[in-house]
């Protein structure tokens, strides 16, 4: 088994943090989208939602950094996290059937990020001394 067998994905539209887990740490790496992200408004009487088409890219570039993991999160605000899960089972199904959990969530600290998953892995979190 690799020193890094779980992996967790905050994703949006604009960045994904993919933090790698394994009982000697974590590895972090963050992506981008190569479309710059825009806001749409959608005008009255005019055809489509008003939503940009999803970075297919973007995705395909989450998924390659996700290929040795053993077990996937996803997590994230909004719809990029279904949108990359999604892509995952269209394009890889081999990583598809790691992922383990799709779920909300805000806009967590990287910290926070890796303390999650560590739960959620049941990963030990890292003991705190107390001072004295």
């Amino acid at each position: 088994m690799p020193s890094h067998f779980h992996a967790v994905v905050w994703i949006d539209h604009s960045q994904a943090k993919i933090f790698h887990l394994g009982l000697n740490g974590s590895d972090e790496v963050t992506l981008h989208p190569q479309l710059a992200t825009r806001h749409l408004h959608h005008k009255a009487n005019e055809i489509g939602s008003g939503h940009a088409a999803p970075d297919k890219t973007f995705y395909t570039d989450v998924t390659k950094a996700l290929a040795d993991a053993g077990e996937v999160l996803i997590i994230g605000p909004a719809s990029a996290k279904t949108e990359l899960a999604s892509h995952i089972r269209a394009h890889a199904p081999d990583i598809a059937k790691r992922i383990v959990a799709v779920e909300a969530a805000d806009h967590p600290s990287d910290n926070e990020i890796v303390a999650y998953a560590k739960r959620h892995f049941k990963l030990p979190l890292p003991r705190v001394q107390a001072p004295g």
